[in-house]
């Protein structure tokens, strides 16, 4: 599979969001690792989805959107069907329940998946099940810790673990071998019981390359292992906040984006410039409806 060479693989979930609201319920194709990869698709970057999808319709509209947006998909078929994401709405913040398919989102590394992930520039992790030991395993294994290229958002979600210490145990091994993990306030609270600051510093002390923890309307920060603290305030952008739905994602695919482009040597990327254009993605972003991520300057 030449076609993948240089093209970052994105390991993570995808699946049908049904959005319910007092106006009804509407079906979206969504899922984190999916909005990653067709956010790195829409900043230009060639990238190759791994995820696990049903041979149903929900996922044949799930294919149909990788592929308008131009990101392959390698899939796993996921033996329960496509998983769906039940989203309740209140003020415009995502409130999920998720199916057993949604649950059982693991990959069966298949040669084609494995030979993806060999040939990567960078490998982006969103929504794995760090919880299962075996996924955990192989993931590393395959992605291998010497050049780091791991890119990790745990994206943990409540509902959507089988087990939080097991999760805690799984992505720490991931994120002390990663080039970078981007973590939230709801994450530390949820799978570190601790501040977002604790987090942080205890994941750089572990061997992760970089943290960005992302806050909100707050903005972001982003250290290095041994660094300062670089903080960027979400931009200012014209127009109401609309919908917050993947916008942690569009932040995460424009870091991963900004490394691609920052990987000629070390200390090649311009970490300053990388969080000031995420900033400026997630303002974009949250000013149109839905998870697509949106540039600054589309027009919604």
């Amino acid at each position: 599979m030449d076609q993948t060479a240089g093209r970052v693989v994105v390991v993570g979930d995808a699946l049908i969001d049904e959005i319910r609201t007092p106006a009804g319920s509407d079906d979206h194709v969504g899922g984190a690792g999916l909005n990653v990869a067709v956010g790195l698709a829409r900043l230009g970057v060639p990238t190759t989805l791994l995820a696990a999808v049903g041979d149903d319709a929900d996922g044949a509209a799930i294919r149909a959107h990788l592929a308008e947006h131009g990101v392959e998909l390698v899939a796993t078929v996921n033996p329960l069907g496509t998983g769906r994401a039940v989203s309740e709405r209140v003020d415009g913040e995502p409130s999920y329940s998720f199916t057993e398919a949604a649950v059982a989102r693991g990959l069966d590394f298949s040669p084609e998946q494995v030979e993806a992930i060999t040939v990567a520039p960078l490998v982006a992790v969103s929504s794995y099940p760090f919880d299962d030991a075996w996924l955990t395993e192989r993931l590393l294994q395959h992605v291998g810790a010497e050049p780091p290229r791991l890119v990790v958002d745990p994206n943990p979600r409540p509902g959507f673990l089988r087990d939080v210490d097991d999760f805690r145990a799984g992505f720490a091994r991931a994120a002390a071998v990663s080039l970078l993990v981007k973590i939230g306030s709801d994450d530390a609270e949820l799978v570190a019981g601790t501040s977002l600051e604790g987090w942080q510093e205890a994941l750089l002390a572990s061997g992760a390359g970089a943290v960005l923890a992302t806050r909100g309307a707050d903005g972001a920060d982003l250290q290095l292992a041994g660094g300062p603290v670089l903080h960027r305030d979400v931009a200012v952008s014209a127009g109401e906040v609309v919908d917050t739905m993947g916008t942690g994602d569009a932040t995460f695919a424009s870091i991963v984006a900004s490394l691609l482009a920052g990987t000629s040597g070390p200390g090649s990327t311009d970490w300053a410039a990388a969080l000031t254009d995420a900033m400026a993605v997630a303002a974009a972003t949250v000013r149109a409806p839905g998870a697509l991520l949106r540039r600054p300057g589309d027009v919604s």
